[in-house]
Parts: structure tokens; C-alpha cells; sequence
């Protein structure tokens, strides 16, 4: 793959991974970062990126149609500056994506997730008519697909019952994302992973919520009985599965992408905090484990079957949850400054 790819949401948490993946192992790509840079999306994410000539934050938001048809057509003044080639690929990642602050502000994830990914389906729908070799990618998440009881796995046909405004305004944009394949013939491959965990997570989501707390001696809170069940993905395994759909994948075919590692809430809490406290100046850490009031509308359990996925693109992840999570926790530690900061932003 060459030329360049626009990323967007490339400063988030799974962005940034992507991003540096993308500009480790693509030596002839120029990647083109557009990054609202809210809370979740970080300048700091960005730093000691590999070959950082090959990449272009633009700081701007997905609902901005002008802004993102400048970007497609290649008239956007800094792709003109660099003599860079609009570009023929797209990873779209860019969302709200916070459950709990979609309950409490379900507008923004409209506005953002479903029109913000119709405004970049027909800025490509524009720039890229009768072009050959171009690719759009729609990532998702397998929260779309709502609940499972004990047993089974989401497959990719599996019907969407999503079950919080997050997961809702995520399934419209993947039937827009799906539209636009039927009614225009877009090249659109979708991808609905299970839960990421790794490096550059905000502690805002689960598992750095439990590792910050147990070094600031905070209550760890989990949600009703801990029994809620995630399949959970490390992030760069995403990321490399992610690239993997992009170049290979088949238009209008989705992909499910996911760990096979099951854990229920609670067993993750502890996990935690014994791998913490071996490792940091703790002790004792499961007594923190506070369970608080359930979410409304709180799935019980996700799984991802993967075998489409690596069938069709030859795919796996290539960490196990224990090899990732060692990962993880090693990264926080060594990483406390970066949290401070984030904190400091939710």
C-alpha cells in the first residue's frame, strides 16, 4: 500500500496504535490524521511516532463538510504544502464512544457517529467516482449486536439490537456505511471488534480505571454482581487486524474481530490487582473492589467469533490476554505522568 491514507480519530486510543503501525510498516505510505482532539483525543498520543514525516495531524471534526471535501479533493493548504496525494484509503475510526457518557448526552453521539460518518462516505463518494484501487474502512464495535446470554458468539450475522445510545448511533453508521456500498457502490469494508485494552487508553474505561486506582488506594468500582462478561482484544492486535481488512479485506464484507478472551468484570478487577500489586509498592489491593449500582441497559455478555476474519484475511492476534495484559500493566506503571494528564482532561 502507498500514497496516502486519512485516519481519522487517529489521536485516540486506538488511532494512535494504528497510526504508529501504519507509519512503522508501510514505508511508502503518508498518513493524513484528522483528530477533533477532544478529551479522548490526545496530542500527547502522537509523540515519538516512527518517521514523523510521513504524518499529518489536521485538527478538525468529521461533521465539518467542507473541511473533510478539502481533504478528499487534495485542496486542503497543508497536503498542498507537503505535495502530498489526497487520499485512497480511509480508516475511519473517529466516534464518540463512551457508554456511560452517552446515556448522560446521547446528541453528540448522533451527530458525530452517524452523520459525521455520512459526510466522509460522500466526501469519498465524490472524490473517488469511477476510481479504481481506493478503500474505505468503517471500524465498529460488536456492541451493536446488543446481548448474549452464557453461550454463543456473535457471528457477522448476527441481527443488530444495540442497547445504549452509544451502540445505537454505531449501528446507524454502519447501515449508512452499508447504504452507501448498495446505492453507490463505495468500496466500504466494515470491522465490529471486541473490547481493546493497552497502551494510550484513557482511565475513563475499565481496566486503566482499575489500575489507577489501586496505585491512588481509590475504590475500584464494578458495575452490579462483576459478573459482566467482555471478549477482550489487545489494541495493537486490533490495529494489525485492522490493516489487514483494509488491504485485503472484500468490499462490502464485514469482519469480526475479537480475542477469544473471555473474562467477567469482577475477575479482571482481581487479576489486576494482584499482577499490581507484585509489581508497584501495593498491597492488599482486592479489598478496594467496591461494587456500585449497574448501568441502565447493561449488557451481560460479549463474544466475538473471529473464524471470517481469519479464514478469508488469514488473521489472529498474536497476544494471549495474559501476554497483553503484562503489556498493559507495565505500561501504566511506567506511563504515570501520561495518566495524570488525562485525568486531568475527562
Amino acid at each position: 500500500m502507498s500514497g496516502t491514507i486519512l485516519v481519522t480519530g487517529g489521536a485516540g486510543f486506538i488511532g494512535c496504535n494504528l497510526v504508529r503501525l501504519l507509519l512503522a510498516e508501510r514505508p511508502e505510505l503518508n498518513v493524513i490524521n484528522l483528530d477533533l482532539l477532544t478529551y479522548a483525543g490526545r496530542r500527547e498520543n502522537l509523540v515519538d511516532l516512527p518517521h514523523p514525516e510521513r504524518h499529518l495531524l489536521v485538527h478538525g471534526d468529521i461533521r465539518d463538510a467542507g473541511l473533510v471535501a478539502s481533504l478528499f479533493d487534495g485542496s486542503h493548504p497543508d497536503l498542498a504544502a507537503r505535495g502530498w496525494e489526497a487520499p485512497t484509503r480511509v480508516a475511519h475510526l473517529a466516534a464518540e464512544s463512551h457508554v456511560d457518557r452517552s446515556i448522560t448526552g446521547p446528541e453528540v453521539f448522533v451527530t458525530t457517529n452517524v452523520h459525521g460518518t455520512q459526510i466522509l462516505l460522500e466526501a469519498a463518494r465524490r472524490a473517488w467516482d469511477g476510481r479504481n484501487g481506493v478503500r474505505f474502512l468503517h471500524v465498529s464495535t460488536d456492541e451493536v449486536y446488543g446481548s448474549l446470554g452464557p453461550t454463543g458468539y456473535f457471528t457477522e450475522a448476527t441481527p443488530l439490537a444495540p442497547n445504549s445510545p452509544y451502540s445505537a448511533s454505531k449501528a446507524g453508521s454502519d447501515l449508512m456505511a452499508r447504504a452507501y456500498v448498495e446505492t453507490f457502490g463505495l468500496p466500504v469494508v466494515i470491522t465490529r471488534c471486541s473490547n481493546n485494552y493497552g497502551p494510550y487508553q484513557l482511565p475513563e474505561k475499565f481496566i486503566p480505571v482499575v489500575i489507577d486506582r489501586i496505585l491512588e488506594r481509590q475504590p475500584i468500582p464494578v458495575y452490579g454482581d462483576g459478573g459482566n462478561v467482555r471478549d477482550w482484544l489487545y489494541v495493537m492486535d486490533h490495529a494489525r487486524a485492522l490493516l489487514t481488512a483494509l488491504e485485503a479485506g472484500r468490499d462490502g464484507e464485514v469482519y469480526n474481530i475479537g480475542g477469544h478472551n473471555e473474562w467477567a468484570n469482577i475477575d479482571i478487577a482481581g487479576l489486576l490487582c494482584d499482577m499490581v500489586d507484585a509489581r508497584a509498592d501495593t498491597d492488599g489491593s482486592r479489598k478496594l473492589i467496591t461494587f456500585v449500582e449497574d448501568r441502565l441497559g447493561h449488557d451481560r455478555r460479549y463474544a466475538i467469533d473471529p473464524s471470517k476474519t481469519s479464514s478469508e484475511l488469514g488473521w489472529k492476534p498474536e497476544h494471549t490476554f495474559e501476554t497483553g495484559i503484562a503489556v498493559t500493566v507495565d505500561w501504566y506503571l511506567a506511563n504515570r505522568e501520561w495518566v495524570r494528564a488525562a485525568k486531568a482532561g475527562l
